[in-house]
């Protein structure tokens, strides 16, 4: 059987999504402009910024006196609450897992907060395993971290195939343990010259598809 890691953030989830519909509407409520959505966006970094950046960003540009902790916890809950697993992508990784495949998320962040979102959005129930960087001291693209999910799911990484949406962490990652790989460009262009993905998709159901197709 083989391994198939997967990222959780704007892979298996739309977490953008969920923080660009947040921003917008947190914007309109404090009577910021519309074109401070952009700025928001870019402090944000596609969910690389620490969500304690972020709250200190908005209340420096804004003169805020709401306290941090509770601007973050608000960021927190409000992307919590519009975060939802696709019904298509749960029948991709069903399937995938009827043929064999053993589906394991690898993903970066605080341990709390993205176990919260497998268990809310019910995609623990379609996993046979998580490895979150926070809860192992570890992060992508660390070869370290990918060593540990083969551990976990009791496999080799031979064979494994990696899913992702980051150049860095996730493809770069893979290459480096000399894992296949399929990159979801996001309307992007792949620019990085030191390795590449095996495979390029524009969503995860079409990347999954990809990795069963390899067989």
């Amino acid at each position: 059987m083989p391994l198939l890691l997967l990222s959780l953030d704007d892979t298996l989830l739309d977490r953008a999504g969920a923080f660009r519909a947040w921003a917008g509407d947190f914007l309109r409520g404090i009577g910021a402009p519309e074109y401070d959505l952009d700025w928001l966006l870019s402090v944000d970094a596609d969910g690389m910024s620490s969500t304690w950046d972020v709250a200190e960003g908005i209340r420096e540009r804004y003169g805020l006196r709401e306290a941090a902790i509770d601007l973050v916890e608000e960021i927190r809950g409000e992307l919590m609450a519009r975060v939802r697993l696709n019904p298509l992508t749960a029948c991709a990784l069903a399937i995938a897992e009827d043929a064999g495949w053993v589906p394991v998320v690898v993903t970066n962040g605080e341990t709390r907060q993205q176990e919260e979102k497998l268990r809310k959005t019910g995609l623990d129930r379609y996993l046979a395993d998580w490895v979150i960087s926070e809860d192992v001291g570890v992060r992508k693209p660390n070869p370290r971290i990918f060593a540990i999910a083969a551990e976990r799911a009791r496999m080799r990484l031979g064979g494994a195939w990696i899913i992702g949406d980051s150049p860095e962490a996730d493809i770069g990652g893979a290459a480096d343990v000399g894992m296949r790989s399929v990159w979801l460009h996001r309307g992007r262009r792949w620019v990085e010259p030191r390795y590449a993905p095996t495979r390029t998709a524009d969503g995860v159901i079409a990347a999954i598809a990809e990795v069963m197709a390899s067989r």
